[in-house]
C-alpha cells in the first residue's frame, strides 16, 4: 500500500509538473494574438483564390519561421503548392423540339464546352414526379454517359438549389480536369422529345493553391510522423447582414489553425519529440477539402502514426468548459490514449455527440483516415445549435479565448505519449465509408 501510495504520489507530481510547464509555455495572450490576426477584417474572410488567403498564408509562414520549423522534405519553403482547375460556365443554350428553353430552367455539369444535337451519342432520360431527382442526378453523374435529364417540375426546389451550386463553377485537380462526364438538366414537362440541341461553353482556368507546412524532425523515430492540422481558409465575402459581409471564420477555423501554430511553438521549445512532428494549415477545406487531399498524397500513410485535426474549438462544448469531443472515437484507441495522458487534470475528451452529422468524414482528417491512419478531429463546437456557423458573426468577439487556450493545453498534454513513441494508436479501417 505504501508503494502504491508513493507511486501514485509520484505520478501526480509528474502530472502537475507537466501541467505547470504547459501553462507556462502556452500563453493565452499569444493564442489571442494569433486568432485575432487570422480573423481580422483585412484577411477578407480567407476565401480560396483570393488575396486574403495569400495574406493568411504569409502570416502563418512568418510564425513558422519565428518558431524555427523546418520545411517538409523536398520543399524550399513552407508553402506546399499545387494547381487546381477552376471551371465556370459562360454560356448555356438548350432547345427541345425546336423551342428554346429559358435559362432559369437549365443546369449543366461538364468539364469542358460541348455541342449536342439529336444525332449525338446522348441518352435522354425523364425523371418523373414519382422519382427521387437527387438520387437520380447522383446516379447519372457517375454513369460515364452523356445524359440529358428532363426533370419533372415537382423537383423544382432541389433543381434550383443544385443550379445555384453548379453556377458557382467547379474546382478539380489538374489530373481530373479532363473528366468527360456531361450532364444537362432541363426542368419542365416534355411528353414527346423528337429533337434537341444543347450548346455549352465554359472557361477553365489554372489557379494556384497552397498548404502551409513545417516540421520538427524526430530524434529516435524520424520516419514515424504525427500530424497536427487545421484549415486556414474560410468563406470570404458573403451576403451582407446588418452591413457586414465578411465571413471572418474566427472559430471555423482560425481557432484550429491557432492551435496548430501554438502547438508547434510548444513542441519546438520542449525539443524532446522522438517522432517527427508535422504541422500543416490546409487550404480549400470549404470548397471540397482539396488541401488535405493533396497533402495526403505526399505522405506515406503507413508511416503516419496519428493525426490531430483541430477544428472549431472557440466555444465551450455541450459538456461545458474543460471538455472536447473526438470524431471517430470508437474507430481506434486514439481517444483512450489521450484521456489516459490527462489523468489528474479536469479536462475530458468525449466521443462525438453528433453522429448524424457524419463529422468524421467531413473534415480534413478524412483522407488520411480512409488510408488507415488514426486521423481524428478534435472540436468543441455545438454544431447542432451554433448560430454563428458560416455567418458574418463568426468573429473573435463571439469566442471564448480561455476555452481555446485550455483545449490547446489539453491537446499538448494528451499527445505526449504518442509524440514520445510510447503509445501508437490502433489503425482505423481502410477505405471505410
Amino acid at each position: 500500500m505504501k508503494r502504491y501510495t508513493l507511486a501514485l504520489g509520484l505520478a501526480l507530481a509528474i502530472q502537475s509538473s507537466f501541467a505547470q510547464n504547459v501553462n507556462k509555455l502556452i500563453e493565452e495572450k499569444d493564442v489571442e494574438r494569433i486568432i485575432k490576426t487570422l480573423s481580422a477584417d483585412d484577411m477578407q474572410g480567407r476565401a480560396t483564390f483570393t488575396p486574403g488567403i495569400d495574406k493568411a498564408a504569409t502570416f502563418i509562414e512568418g510564425e513558422f519561421k519565428k518558431i524555427g520549423l523546418q520545411p517538409l522534405k523536398g520543399l524550399n519553403g513552407y508553402r506546399q503548392s499545387f494547381s487546381m482547375v477552376r471551371t465556370e460556365p459562360s454560356k448555356m443554350e438548350v432547345s427541345i423540339n425546336g423551342a428554346p428553353v429559358s435559362a432559369d430552367k437549365v443546369a449543366v455539369v461538364a468539364g469542358s464546352s460541348f455541342d449536342w444535337n439529336s444525332n449525338s451519342d446522348v441518352q435522354v432520360v425523364k425523371v418523373g414526379a414519382d422519382q427521387n431527382f437527387q438520387r437520380e442526378y447522383r446516379s447519372y453523374m457517375t454513369s460515364g454517359k452523356k445524359t440529358l435529364l428532363l426533370v419533372d417540375p415537382s423537383s423544382e426546389t432541389f433543381f434550383k438549389r443544385l443550379k445555384d451550386f453548379i453556377g458557382r463553377g467547379s474546382t478539380t485537380f489538374e489530373t481530373s480536369a479532363n473528366n468527360t462526364q456531361q450532364v444537362a438538366m432541363v426542368l419542365g414537362t416534355f411528353d414527346d422529345v423528337k429533337s434537341f440541341a444543347v450548346h455549352y461553353e465554359s472557361k477553365p482556368e489554372n489557379l494556384p493553391l497552397f498548404n502551409v507546412a513545417g516540421m520538427i524532425p524526430g530524434k529516435s523515430k524520424p520516419n514515424e510522423y504525427v500530424v497536427f492540422a487545421g484549415h486556414y481558409d474560410h468563406l470570404g465575402i458573403i451576403k451582407a447582414a446588418d452591413g457586414d459581409s465578411i465571413a471572418n471564420g474566427a472559430d471555423d477555423d482560425a481557432s484550429g489553425t491557432t492551435a496548430m501554430i501554438t502547438l508547434a511553438k510548444y513542441y519546438k521549445k520542449l525539443h524532446n519529440n522522438e517522432r517527427t512532428l508535422i504541422f500543416v494549415a490546409f487550404c480549400a477545406e470549404e470548397i471540397g477539402g482539396f488541401g488535405s487531399q493533396y497533402f495526403s498524397k505526399q505522405l506515406n500513410p503507413d508511416q503516419t502514426v496519428a493525426m490531430f485535426n483541430i477544428e472549431m474549438i472557440g466555444k465551450p462544448s455541450k459538456w461545458g468548459i474543460n471538455s472536447a469531443f473526438i470524431t471517430g472515437f470508437e474507430r481506434s484507441d486514439f481517444g483512450e490514449i489521450l484521456q489516459r495522458n490527462l489523468e489528474g487534470t479536469a479536462f475530458k475528451f468525449y466521443p462525438d455527440p453528433y453522429p448524424q452529422q457524419n463529422l468524421f468524414y467531413r473534415s480534413d482528417n478524412a483522407t488520411l483516415a480512409r488510408l488507415g491512419v488514426p486521423a481524428h478531429t478534435i472540436s468543441t463546437d455545438q454544431i447542432d445549435t451554433d448560430k454563428f456557423y458560416h455567418s458574418v458573426d463568426d468573429e473573435l468577439s463571439t469566442l471564448d479565448v480561455n476555452n481555446i487556450t485550455a483545449t490547446i493545453r489539453a491537446i499538448a498534454l494528451s499527445s505526449r505519449s504518442i509524440i514520445s513513441g510510447k503509445d501508437t494508436p490502433k489503425r482505423v479501417a481502410k477505405l471505410e465509408r
